[in-house]
């Protein structure tokens, strides 16, 4: 265990929960970070697309599971080794609440500028599950209308 952030023994970092000035917040369950062990790949990702939206944007991005601990399953395959990460797509209004692609305060093109800089700050090749087809490059995925999921190949 790390003295400064929660580390498994992959080696995988805890997301921190709570960056001052940080372009996002944190949700998901289990809570409390314990389902967001991330890869450093895709921790590295996730910093420099969160200042460079903080730049851009004064609403900050939900950020949900990405991995438990030890790579603990969720009762399906994917989230298990911290190349996956649930990003809740933008609201107008900017509250922390989820949304989904058809309400009227989902804001697709807040939304589409998120995915498009997760694109270019990505070392690899991403594939982005978002039901959303007006969104260039998101695969619709059954149970995906209110959260994307984005994941490093």
């Amino acid at each position: 265990m790390s003295g400064f952030q929660p580390r498994d023994s992959r080696g995988m970092f805890m997301l921190p929960q709570a960056p001052e000035g940080g372009g996002y917040y944190t949700y998901g369950t289990p809570t409390q970070g314990r389902a967001q062990y991330a890869d450093f790949r895709l921790m590295t990702l996730i910093l420099a697309v969160e200042r460079e939206w903080s730049a851009i944007d004064s609403r900050r991005f939900g950020i949900g599971n990405i991995s438990k601990a030890e790579g603990v399953g969720y009762g399906h395959e994917t989230h298990k080794n911290g190349l996956q990460v649930d990003i809740r797509p933008l609201r107008k209004d900017g509250r922390r609440e989820p949304v989904q692609y058809t309400w009227p305060q989902y804001d697709r093109e807040g939304t589409r500028k998120l995915i498009a800089l997760f694109r270019r700050f990505s070392p690899r090749p991403l594939v982005i599950l978002f039901n959303d087809l007006h969104i260039p490059g998101v695969k619709y995925w059954d149970k995906h209308n209110d959260h994307l999921h984005i994941a490093l190949k």
